[in-house]
């Protein structure tokens, strides 16, 4: 089960594209939960950046439901978070008081 995409890759919204520069993801038996740090460079959000928190299938597809995790990706996804300096950092600007 792969649970690492190249970064950086493109992405399209329609409001804008651009960049995943960095993503933190872990692999578990039946989803890759991901939390994405994503740049803008062309539309309505040229310039700003926006994290994205989503899940894959095993064999790696895109899933547009809400993602959920367990436990064990609490873990795991904290670990791969220690390779994504930005993404932390902003995530971390979400709980601090």
């Amino acid at each position: 089960m792969k649970n690492s995409r190249d970064v950086p890759r493109p992405f399209t919204m329609h409001w804008g594209s651009g960049q995943i520069v960095e993503e933190a993801t872990c692999s578990s038996e039946h989803k890759q939960p991901s939390i994405q740090l994503m740049e803008y460079d062309e539309g309505e959000a040229a310039g700003r950046w926006s994290v994205r928190f989503c899940y894959y299938s095993p064999q790696g597809r895109f899933q547009r439901s809400p993602m959920m995790i367990d436990e064990g990706d609490v873990t795991a996804l904290r670990e791969s978070l220690k390779r994504t300096p930005r993404l932390k950092a902003i995530l971390k600007r979400l709980v601090d008081d």
